[in-house]
């Protein structure tokens, strides 16, 4: 008999989601990158601590955001509103826990609640360095998802809780926004089959 797999809490996947209006979310919870660890206080001068952990909240679009129309910039405005609900929510549920969190509002760059900062964060080079994802630049820049191509927008929670207080806080909250787990394909049992 063998023992079971031990993972730590690096080495586990994202947490997918679907909307109720069917696309995908993905989030994830990281170290922070090299820039952040460098910027704390030009970015998010009244922190006292260190951010101890980024999230990463990808949400696929209906379409690609690579280029500039009225219904691109619905969307965008549609996704952005739609991460700032669920962000709140989350932010408040850590700091009524006593820890330092904030969203960074996607549209400019800098934090929502705390005071701004002397630079913006920029979520597009943060979701490069930690998921390694291509960009492709041009009025603005993009990322290119492995699924979902440029369909995707990215925003970015960040905060001094450990990833054993910010995971329930993230499903709680995914739940109050309608957001569930992908329906995964039922295995039909056959007596005497071994699963």
């Amino acid at each position: 008999m063998t023992s079971p797999k031990v993972y730590t809490f690096q080495q586990s996947s994202p947490i997918e989601l679907v909307t109720e209006t069917g696309q995908e979310v993905q989030i994830s919870i990281h170290q922070p990158s090299s820039f952040m660890s460098k910027n704390l206080e030009r970015v998010l001068p009244d922190w006292t601590l260190p951010v101890a952990w980024v999230v990463v909240v990808l949400q696929q679009s209906r379409f690609a955001l690579g280029e500039t129309a009225t219904h691109i910039e619905r969307e965008k405005d549609r996704l952005r509103e739609r991460f700032m609900r669920f962000g709140c929510t989350v932010v408040s549920h850590l700091r009524d826990q006593g820890f330092l969190a904030d969203l960074i509002d996607p549209r400019d760059g800098y934090p929502w609640l705390s005071r701004r900062g002397e630079i913006p964060h920029d979520d597009t080079a943060v979701v490069t360095a930690l998921l390694g994802f291509p960009v492709t630049t041009g009025n603005c820049s993009i990322i290119t998802h492995p699924s979902w191509g440029n369909a995707v927008y990215p925003s970015i929670l960040m905060s001094s809780a450990s990833p054993q207080f910010i995971k329930p806080a993230l499903k709680k909250e995914a739940i109050q926004q309608g957001w569930k787990e992908p329906t995964k394909y039922l295995q039909l049992s056959l007596p005497g089959v071994l699963q």
